[in-house]
């Protein structure tokens, strides 16, 4: 290279550093995979922060797996038609809910057995720990309404009527309030968890159909995860649409990092949002990360700020006897857990 050239590179490479990472680059990148296999699909994931612990929910179990070790450490079962699993760390308590046999199981953390059962509306989905009131949110999909009970006894409180089928729910703390997405009717309600009841009901338009849910407890915003391609930062006092920016398509998490001020929706088609909210009414995708396809379920652990990813290999759809194709199936021993991290020092 002649020194012409030697200096125009250099100029080149001076400018490429200098210039913001693409969304394509962004903050975060693929870190490992975390082995699970056996068979069958997947929904929610959680992570216990203190424990060290992140609960997958797989075909008729929750598999656990220590996240220091990157290793299972053994799992809950039988859980028939598993959707998600809460904790209540203060009791040493988790609760999975079983959608095929309406019910939640209530499990010894340490020990990982079911303990007790507690019989809920119809396919109970989300499920929520509300630590005020040492109470357990059972929101059932058919059922249309959220089964409440004591955390400790497993003795019923209430149940709470929803306009539709509910999916995600996430607890804000300082406002006493549940809030949940009521998927078929394109809504948002709160609840008022002292009084077992909702206490306003909001359209959330432009979105459509929302799944994955958080919150940022500091600021009362939430971020919807809508079936349309949006997230949506909504007002968690006024239930206004403040914000909304595209992502991918199959969207069914949603994740807020207090520690980094980034909000994220995992999507079905193979992406990851990463955006940051700006000021009141403003949020920028700052990334759309590369994920396996059909991954659409993630967590969180705000301790590291790493992403948790479901995923697994998918065989060709078969043909039914209407010779229309059938949803692809999980290939036997493909289920894993894909782990993202911060490429640089977190900071909001």
């Amino acid at each position: 290279m002649n020194t012409r050239r030697l200096a125009v590179a250099l100029a080149v490479l001076a400018l490429g550093l200098s210039l913001p990472l693409r969304a394509a680059d962004g903050p975060y990148r693929q870190l490992k995979e975390i082995a699970i296999g056996g068979e069958g699909g997947w929904d929610y994931l959680s992570v216990d922060t203190a424990a060290r612990r992140l609960y997958v929910s797989h075909a008729t179990k929750v598999v656990v797996v220590d996240i220091d070790k990157d290793a299972v450490v053994g799992e809950i079962a039988p859980a028939l038609g598993v959707h998600g699993i809460a904790m209540a760390p203060d009791l040493g308590r988790g609760f999975v809910s079983n959608g095929r046999e309406s019910t939640v199981s209530i499990v010894d953390l340490k020990t990982l057995q079911i303990v007790g059962t507690v019989k809920t509306g119809e396919n109970p989905d989300a499920i929520l720990y509300e630590p005020v009131h040492k109470e357990v949110y059972a929101f059932n999909g058919r059922g249309k309404s959220a089964t409440v009970f004591d955390a400790k006894t497993g003795e019923a409180r209430a149940t709470i009527p929803l306009p539709g089928k509910p999916e995600f729910a996430v607890f804000d703390e300082k406002a006493g309030r549940i809030y949940n997405n009521i998927e078929d009717t394109n809504q948002l309600v709160a609840i008022d968890s002292a009084k077992h009841a909702v206490v306003a009901t909001w359209p959330i338009a432009p979105g459509e159909e929302a799944s994955g849910l958080a919150l940022d407890p500091a600021t009362h915003r939430l971020f919807v995860g809508c079936s349309n391609s949006l997230m949506l930062m909504v007002d968690a006092t006024t239930g206004k649409v403040l914000a909304s920016e595209p992502i991918g398509a199959g969207v069914d998490a949603n994740a807020f990092d207090p520690g980094t001020g980034l909000a994220f929706a995992s999507s079905g088609d193979g992406t990851l949002t990463v955006a940051r909210p700006e000021g009141k009414d403003r949020m920028t995708v700052v990334q759309t990360l590369s994920t396996p396809k059909r991954s659409r379920t993630m967590t969180l652990d705000p301790k590291t700020h790493r992403l948790y990813v479901a995923a697994a290999e998918f065989g060709a759809p078969a043909t039914g006897p209407d010779g229309k194709p059938q949803r692809p199936q999980v290939a036997p021993g493909s289920f894993k857990v894909v782990v993202y991290e911060m490429a640089g020092p977190p900071g909001r």
